[in-house]
């Protein structure tokens, strides 16, 4: 049936071949000149880079998501009113019936609890950070330092679910499966999206595949993920009884298989399928020498500091999403595990700043002095902030705090956000946003924006609804842009 509808669909008249023949024609021409390589070879790669909808402030995304929830409090909301009420209940005004977790409901009191740490203002925005991000606070006119976050979501993964997808629920692309199905790739030996895993020693909280999904797109947007192993791509080379031609024939051989199922029952599956084996058999040769670290300077080494030399910490990643980003990799994505601080919250911060405060600052200086950071868009930042409350019995240096989605804070540097300047405002408890605030869909329009994509227009029909990453909400954060 598949077979014959297709026929009919190919049968063509004379008549009909001439009235369509014009409009191919100025079609061609015009593609030809928009995409000057779109003709140029027989084996044309499937992932040439689509079109933004307007000129474009970024070219690239590196994401280091801080998973499990870093308390901003701590980090970058300085509240000196907490100092002074320190122990007392949160009064009920401030908290006005908010949602909590089943691990803090019980509570009979709320004592609010001062951060444990020093702060001190940096830079021409006089940004508050804390004594725990010394090297942060050295590149903060490079900064655009957002304090009013907020979701909905209160729990872990719904929350980073809802980060990475724009939704609360699985099986929605990640953004930067968005991405590449909107602007492709920039380099055909490596996909375009690349997802990275560390582990601070803080307390962690897990993730899963589904947030570096295609969803309901086509598979080649998925994330490819990189390990920390001898293999940093599983899978990917050659078992030793196969040579590199042996290996060219047999893919050559199973693309004209391939192409018998499409052309019988026109799943575009299958030629995704031909893309992926194609684009790992380039990657064979690319992704070893970028994820060789060893031929780095000295002087990025130091930058980074030695766990750069180490595989799969948060130092190494850093400098490897450099290196992938350099190499025209569209969105890198990194994981960094362990900032869910229930309890003894100064002492797991401590760690868990020292794994990424050096390698954090570093990435932005040295994209900097190799002209990328223009064009390369960093963000940092967790799914949801910490309350400003203790979870438990509150001591002076030893206290916990809980899941806060009202308002948190992030980072933004490079790729068309302003730099050095602090956006939003919470109020004095650190409790509620009182100006400027900035849902998760603002962020992802934002994003997108930035990438030379309307969020609006950025859809896939699915199941007869036009689905987008930033479903059917989302503002330009105008004041932030460039």
């Amino acid at each position: 049936m598949a077979k014959e509808f297709l026929e009919h669909h190919l049968n063509m008249n004379r008549r009909r071949f001439l009235s369509r023949l014009g409009v191919g024609v100025g079609s061609v021409a015009l593609g030809s000149l928009m995409i000057p390589d779109l003709f140029g070879s027989k084996e044309k790669d499937a992932l040439v880079a689509g079109l933004p909808h307007f000129a474009p402030k970024a070219k690239r995304i590196i994401y280091l998501f801080q998973n499990g929830a870093p308390s901003q409090l701590d980090l970058f909301d300085y509240k000196p009113k907490l100092i002074e009420m320190f122990g007392e209940d949160l009064p009920a005004s401030i908290r006005m019936g908010q949602r909590l977790t089943g691990m803090t409901a019980n509570q009979a009191k709320f004592p609010l609890a001062p951060s444990a740490f020093k702060f001190d203002q940096y830079g021409q925005s006089r940004a508050w950070i804390s004594e725990l991000l010394p090297h942060t606070a050295s590149v903060v006119d490079e900064l655009c330092i957002i304090k009013s976050m907020y979701t909905e979501a209160i729990n872990h993964d719904p929350a980073l679910t809802f980060f990475q997808t724009g939704a609360q629920v699985g099986n929605r692309p990640s953004m930067g499966s968005w991405l590449s199905y909107g602007l492709g790739s920039e380099n055909k030996n490596l996909p375009a999206f690349c997802v990275l895993l560390s582990r601070g020693k803080g307390n962690g909280q897990g993730v899963y595949s589904k947030l570096w999904s295609n969803g309901f797109l086509d598979s080649v947007h998925q994330g490819v993920q990189f390990s920390s192993g001898d293999h940093p791509v599983l899978y990917l080379n050659d078992p030793e009884s196969v040579s590199k031609e042996d290996r060219r024939k047999m893919l050559d051989k199973l693309s004209e298989l391939n192409q018998d199922s499409y052309n019988e029952f026109g799943d575009p599956e299958i030629t995704t399928k031909i893309q992926q084996y194609e684009m790992a058999y380039r990657m064979q040769t690319a992704v070893p020498d970028i994820t060789d670290l060893s031929k780095e300077p000295e002087s990025i080494v130091k930058m980074y500091g030695p766990d750069c030399l180490v595989p799969g910490t948060f130092a190494a990643n850093c400098l490897l999403a450099r290196k992938l980003s350099e190499n025209g990799v569209r969105f890198v994505q990194l994981y960094h595990q362990g900032w869910d601080a229930h309890d003894n919250l100064p002492g797991q911060m401590k760690g868990q700043c020292q794994d990424v405060d050096q390698a954090s600052a570093a990435l932005i200086t040295d994209l900097k002095q190799r002209g990328l950071l223009d064009e390369t868009l960093v963000i940092w930042g967790g799914e949801f902030g910490r309350t400003n409350y203790c979870q438990g019995k509150l001591e002076k240096e030893n206290y916990g705090r809980d899941h806060h989605p009202r308002c948190f804070t992030i980072w933004m540097a490079g790729g068309g956000v302003k730099p050095g300047i602090v956006y939003g405002e919470t109020d004095d408890f650190g409790y509620n946003i009182v100006k400027d605030p900035v849902h998760v869909h603002d962020l992802h329009a934002t994003i997108l924006h930035l990438m030379g994509l309307n969020h609006e227009e950025l859809t896939y029909k699915h199941l007869g609804r036009r689905y987008r990453l930033t479903d059917v909400s989302g503002n330009l954060v105008k004041g932030i842009i460039a």
